[in-house]
């Protein structure tokens, strides 16, 4: 079957760079599942998947619905506006990846009936076409959010190399995202690489990465 090559060759490649990086280090793969259909989630699940991540909020309530005999872990990957916040909380993702200000974990605070585990996502290269906090302003909202919104469990990082970018500027992402990680109390995950450039991810202490061309695309 063509997912299960490309998953297990995928995995393979996760697993070299996670013992290149540390024999310790664990890495989670979340199928970014937006080139999908449900028939392509249902028979990824069967090759072992448990975690898919959707950009929009439609979708991710389309496929969730649509398999919901699954126990699948769902993540939201994508920006999130502030009126989808609701729709968002009903469908309780196991991660929301996409947490870009201090405004936004305010407002998921105040309408959440029960803790939302999150990620800060920063904008490391200051791209103006990506969501995030800048660089600059990443400790002091991380420890806002903390300090204030107890309905937002703050558990790390995400970051994205930079759009176009040779493999000497997304080191250089990854490797600030690593530092700021590294400075944050009780951070957990560092969600970092996508299908271009997940292995150097890796090589700069990425746990999670999100992986969906590479898996449902020719």
């Amino acid at each position: 079957m063509e997912l299960r090559k490309r998953l297990d060759g995928l995995l393979k490649r996760i697993e070299k760079a996670r013992l290149a990086y540390s024999r310790h280090h664990i890495v989670q793969l979340v199928a970014v599942s937006k080139y999908a259909s449900l028939e392509q989630v249902r028979d990824l699940y069967s090759c072992g998947q448990r975690a898919f991540g959707e950009n929009y909020i439609q979708e991710f309530q389309r496929k969730a619905l649509g398999l919901q005999d699954l126990p699948l872990e769902w993540h939201m990957l994508g920006p999130l506006q502030h009126n989808k916040i609701n729709k968002l909380l009903e469908l309780k993702p196991t991660l929301l990846h996409s947490l870009h200000s201090l405004k936004l974990a305010q407002a998921i605070n105040a309408r959440a009936k029960e803790p939302l585990n999150a990620l800060l996502q920063v904008n490391i290269a200051n791209e103006a076409q990506k969501s995030g906090v800048c660089l600059e302003n990443a400790l002091e909202t991380y420890q806002q959010i903390s300090q204030t919104c107890p309905q937002v469990r703050l558990q790390g990082l995400m970051a994205m190399g930079p759009l176009g970018g040779d493999e000497l500027q997304s080191e250089k992402v990854f490797s600030t995202a690593r530092d700021l990680f590294n400075r944050l109390p009780n951070a957990k995950i560092l969600s970092m690489g996508m299908s271009g450039d997940f292995e150097l991810a890796i090589a700069y202490g990425a746990n999670l990465v999100r992986l969906g061309s590479a898996i449902f695309q020719d």
